[in-house]
C-alpha cells in the first residue's frame, strides 16, 4: 500500500517540469490527483502520464474563476482535500533598467497572487491534518543578476509559508515550502532565447552546483513526497532546500 492510499491531492502547474513529477510520484503512493494547468494538449498529456490516478482541470492560478472551477470539480468528490502542492509559477530575466509593469504584473500575478488564493479557496476543502507545499526558489536567497522581480516573488511565497503554517496549526494542517535550486525542466530552459544559449545556461548553472549537475524533476518531487506524507508529520513552517549545495555550501 502506497504512502497516500486513499487520499486526494491537488497539484497546480502540473503538466510539465516539477509538477508533473510531483503528480506522478503523489499517484503513485496512491493519491487521487487532480492537476491544473493552462494549456489543454499539454493537460491531457500529463494525465496520459500520470495514469488512472489523475484529473485534469484546464485553468490557471492567476484567475480566481479557474481555481473556482477547480476545487468545484474537487468538491464533487466529496473527500476534501489531503495534499496541495501549489507549485504553478514562472519568471523571466530583466534586468531592474528594463523591468515594465507588464512584467511586473505578470509575475506577481501568476507566483503571488496565484499561490495566495490557490491555498485560500482550498481551506473549505482542506481536511484536519492535510499538508500544503508551496514552491519557492533558491533564487530568493541567491540574488541573481536579472532576476529581482522573480526572486521577490518567490521570497513572498516563503513568507507565506510561515505565516500560514501559523494560521492553520489549529487544524493540524502542515504548511512547508520547497526550495528547488536548477532543475533540469523545460521551464528552465526556456529562460534562453534559443536551444544554443540555453545549453549554455545549464553549463553555467551546473558548474555553479557544489554536486557538479543540475536537480532531475524527479528528485524534487521526492521530497515534495516527503512534505506530502506521514514522514513528515512534525515538519512545518519550514524551507526545505533540494539545490544540490547551491546555497548552503
Amino acid at each position: 500500500m502506497g504512502q497516500l492510499e486513499g487520499k486526494t491531492a491537488v497539484v497546480t502547474g502540473g503538466t510539465t517540469g516539477i509538477g508533473l513529477a510531483a503528480a506522478q510520484r503523489l499517484a503513485q503512493e496512491g493519491a487521487l490527483v487532480f492537476v491544473l494547468g493552462r494549456r489543454k494538449p499539454e493537460l491531457d498529456d500529463a494525465v496520459r502520464k500520470i495514469g488512472p490516478n489523475a484529473v485534469g482541470v484546464q485553468g490557471d492560478v492567476s484567475d480566481p474563476t479557474d481555481l473556482d472551477r477547480l476545487y468545484t470539480a474537487v468538491g464533487q468528490r466529496g473527500q476534501g482535500v489531503d495534499v496541495l502542492f501549489a507549485n504553478a509559477g514562472g519568471g523571466a530575466f530583466a534586468p531592474l533598467e528594463q523591468v515594465t509593469e507588464e512584467h511586473f504584473d505578470q509575475t506577481f500575478d501568476t507566483n503571488v497572487k496565484g499561490t495566495l488564493f490557490t491555498v485560500q479557496k482550498a481551506l473549505p476543502l482542506l481536511n484536519d491534518g492535510a499538508s500544503i507545499v508551496l514552491t519557492s526558489s533558491s533564487s530568493a536567497d541567491s540574488g541573481s543578476e536579472a532576476f529581482g522581480v522573480y526572486a521577490a516573488s518567490k521570497a513572498a511565497v516563503r513568507s507565506f509559508a510561515r505565516t500560514w503554517a501559523n494560521e492553520l496549526r489549529g487544524r493540524g494542517i502542515r504548511v512547508n515550502a520547497i526550495t528547488p535550486g536548477a532543475v533540469d525542466t523545460p521551464g528552465f530552459s526556456g529562460l534562453a532565447p534559443d536551444e544554443q544559449q540555453a545549453e549554455q545556461l545549464k553549463g553555467h548553472m551546473a558548474s555553479q552546483v557544489p554536486m557538479g549537475r543540475l536537480g532531475r524533476p524527479e528528485e524534487i518531487a521526492d521530497a515534495v513526497l516527503f512534505l506530502a506524507s506521514g514522514q513528515s508529520t512534525f515538519v512545518t513552517g519550514a524551507n526545505l532546500y533540494v539545490d544540490g549545495g547551491l546555497n548552503q555550501i
